[in-house]
């Protein structure tokens, strides 16, 4: 396979340095070389451009949205790369930088799909918009934003409108669900998969359920976004939203293991690792190279 590697040093949407180093440390851990070893062919394209903000400047745009404008530009950027990859029959690999980096992937996609579902993988739901989210981080509204709801900047990210329809969406593994995000989901009646439902259900039944309704419907391209803190606290405390009772390593590998062999996955984010707040012992960006190791094995094998 031909896998685009594409970084995007983001700190803008958690708004908590050091979520901008994930794309330099995945790299100086070996990434590209993973991916060779694998049998794929890497064509490393950089990093999107990361303007400067003032921090005092947070606000600049949206009394309750931090960053606005500029994340939209750099996500706008980020659909570009994404769609150029696809036309050129590539697979883009997304390595963030924070999670607000999901809009610009599902833009870029959807583009150049007619009908894209998307996976979301993260302990949070992120369909919050600006008059839902606690924070004003914007990482908590992307995919909000992809199925057309929240604030017409981040809505309109690429091309204007829609990007995903609802009923394309699933999410798996969340439980960091805020009030005005379970809402949402109860109104647009979202495929969502808390852990309690993995932990009742079985992560076998769910991952099985998600694929027949991936497989029985007319989507001609699938995204996954991958948050490493779906993962347990315990195991990627270098990360900015850390949450208890999450996946252990094995359930992890079996999800991607799941899906990828399926053959219907095209593109691919993998965000929220911050070197910065990692334990001295590494175990975060550990656990992020052998998930990377057993994702490349997998796809397309």
């Amino acid at each position: 396979m031909d896998i685009n590697l594409i970084g995007v040093p983001l700190k803008y949407g958690c708004d908590r340095d050091g979520a901008q180093l994930g794309p330099a440390t995945l790299r100086e851990k070996g990434i590209i070389d993973i991916i060779k070893k694998n049998g794929h062919n890497v064509h490393d394209m950089g990093d999107i451009y990361i303007p400067y903000v003032l921090p005092e400047d947070k606000y600049k745009d949206h009394p309750k949205m931090k960053y606005l404008n500029t994340i939209a530009e750099i996500n706008c950027n980020l659909a570009n790369n994404v769609y150029c990859s696809l036309m050129g029959q590539n697979f883009p690999f997304v390595i963030g930088g924070d999670h607000a980096l999901g809009a610009g992937s599902i833009a870029g996609a959807s583009k150049f799909f007619d009908n894209l579902a998307v996976i979301w993988i993260d302990a949070h739901g992120d369909i919050n918009t600006f008059e839902t989210s606690p924070s004003g981080n914007i990482h908590g509204m992307p995919l909000a934003a992809s199925m057309n709801v929240g604030h017409h900047i981040l809505t309109n990210i690429y091309y204007d409108g829609i990007k995903v329809k609802p009923e394309n969406v699933y999410i798996l593994g969340g439980r960091d669900i805020d009030p005005g995000e379970f809402a949402l989901a109860d109104e647009l009646n979202l495929n969502m998969y808390t852990m309690d439902m993995v932990r009742e259900k079985g992560l076998d039944n769910i991952l099985k359920e998600i694929i027949h309704k991936i497989k029985t419907s007319n989507v001609d391209g699938v995204h996954i976004s991958f948050d490493i803190d779906v993962l347990d606290s315990s195991l990627v405390p270098g990360t900015g939203t850390p949450v208890s009772e999450g996946f252990n390593i094995n359930e992890c590998k079996e999800v991607f293991t799941a899906l990828l062999d399926e053959k219907f996955v095209t593109s691919m984010d993998f965000v929220e690792l911050n070197p910065k707040i990692d334990n001295e012992d590494g175990r975060t960006i550990k656990h992020c190279i052998e998930m990377l190791e057993h994702i490349f094995k997998i796809i397309n094998s």
